[in-house]
């Protein structure tokens, strides 16, 4: 399953979500608290989100996370 680490008024991670709706994907958003970020973000990209964990592939940069939802999804 497509995990999504986000804060929802993130315009960022509007644009990743936006992008997945469009290709009708299944994700889970995991709302991230900014004063206990999970560990896979810190290390990932040092905190910031959006994240996109494709069952294992961590892609962040919401950029770089549409490039490839339209790559392997489209």
């Amino acid at each position: 399953m497509i995990k999504l680490y986000q804060f929802e008024s993130c315009p960022f991670c509007v644009k990743v979500r936006t992008k997945l709706d469009e290709l009708n994907l299944d994700y889970q958003k995991i709302e991230v608290d900014p004063s206990d970020k999970p560990e896979l973000i810190k290390k990932a990209n040092n905190g910031v989100v959006p994240v996109l964990d494709d069952n294992g592939s961590i892609i962040v940069e919401s950029a770089d996370i549409i490039d490839y939802l339209e790559k392997k999804y489209s």
